[in-house]
Formats: C-alpha cells, structure tokens, sequence
C-alpha cells in the first residue's frame, strides 16, 4: 500500500535576514548538526497556515506572518512519498526563544545561506524563485 507524507519548510525572514535553526539529526554521520530552516511533518486534520505558524512558534517563539508559498518538492521514501510545501514567512522580531530540539539559530542574509546550509536541493530551489 502506497502512503504519503507531508512536510512543510518555514523559511523565516526579518528584514533582509533569513532565520536558520541547527538541529541534531544523528551521531553516525560527521556532521551530526546540521544547519536547516524550521520544518516539521504535517498530521492529520491540522490547516496547513495554522500548522506553519504552530510551528514556528514552538522552534522559535515568533509569531509568523505568512507571505506565500514559492516552491514544493517531493522525494520517494520506501513505499511513502513524501511531498513538501515551503513557506515564506516574515516576523517582527528578531528575539528568538529556542525549543529544547533546536541547539542554536543565527539571522543570516541570503548571500551567507550555502555557508550554513548543507541540503544542495534547498539552495536551488531558493534560486529558482529568487529568495536567493
């Protein structure tokens, strides 16, 4: 039986800055941290804009305005494919209250974005709609 999945990216912005959250992922690999924006796994029955904001407050205290949706992906997992939805989000503050599953963020400009984040396919889907 196929089954899929959604994920939803929030790619928050204040100014001319880009928030990026560094979160564990596994001790195995070299780089068991990892630099990403704030993302999550959509469940059954939650709006899709309430869930984004949802979840940049729990990662971030924020309070997140969202602007539009610029780019969607999707992969095939085993027998799930999973789709996903990027938000553009902008908040007022800069003031950031980390959840106990974020391990550090830093506000980055667009330009300094491939020097934190590793995923390939991200950064080109940022330039493909001109966020970078």
């Amino acid at each position: 039986m196929k089954k899929f999945g959604i994920k939803i990216k929030g790619i928050v912005k204040n100014g001319d800055k880009f928030l990026i959250l560094q979160k564990w992922y596994d001790d195995r690999i070299t780089e068991p941290y990892q630099w990403e924006f704030v993302d999550g796994d959509l469940e059954y029955g939650i709006s899709l804009d309430a869930y984004v904001r949802q979840m940049v407050n729990d990662a971030t205290g924020l309070d997140a305005v969202i602007d539009s949706i610029p780019y969607t992906w999707s992969y095939e997992l085993g027998d799930m494919q999973i789709i996903g939805i990027a938000y553009l989000c902008h908040v007022d503050s800069d003031m950031v209250i980390l959840s106990e599953a974020v391990s550090d963020f830093k506000w980055v400009k667009a330009e300094e974005l491939p020097e934190y984040i590793e995923n390939r396919g991200v950064l080109a889907d940022l330039a493909k709609t001109g966020i970078i």
